[in-house]
């Protein structure tokens, strides 16, 4: 690995809700509003931004947590700024706490977690038996 983070340190990410990201199903339109799912694979990608400054070039991240307390919607063609902080860096786990927010609208928390593994070892973890 090559740094350690400092804990409440972040790292933001800026996303403009699109079509893609409404509540949807294969049934069809649930809710004409970001998505839970969306949300999670925003937050994920924010703290992530963590994990590509930490690996070296035979190391990659893999995700561990994730959970979500959805408060507010956002609608199509808002905005949603999401901040990831460290909550804490142990060994080679990253975990990290996020806010999502239109505005001053709060949107969604949430908490994720990261592990810093060699590729190979990612590998072995992933081969299908």
């Amino acid at each position: 690995m090559k740094k350690l983070f400092s804990e409440g340190d972040t790292r933001v990410y800026r996303h403009q809700v699109e079509m893609a990201d409404l509540a949807a199903f294969p049934n069809g339109l649930v809710h004409a509003v970001c998505s839970t799912f969306a949300l999670a694979r925003d937050m994920e990608w924010t703290s992530r931004l963590f994990v590509l400054e930490i690996c070296d070039d035979d190391e990659e991240g893999i995700g561990t947590h994730l959970s979500i307390d959805h408060k507010s919607p956002a609608f199509p063609g808002e905005e949603i700024i999401f901040t990831a902080r460290i909550e804490s860096q142990h060994n080679h786990e990253l975990l990290c706490t996020l806010e999502a927010s239109v505005g001053d609208r709060l949107i969604a928390t949430g908490r994720t977690g990261q592990k810093i593994l060699k590729r190979n070892k990612i590998g072995q973890l992933l081969k299908q038996p």
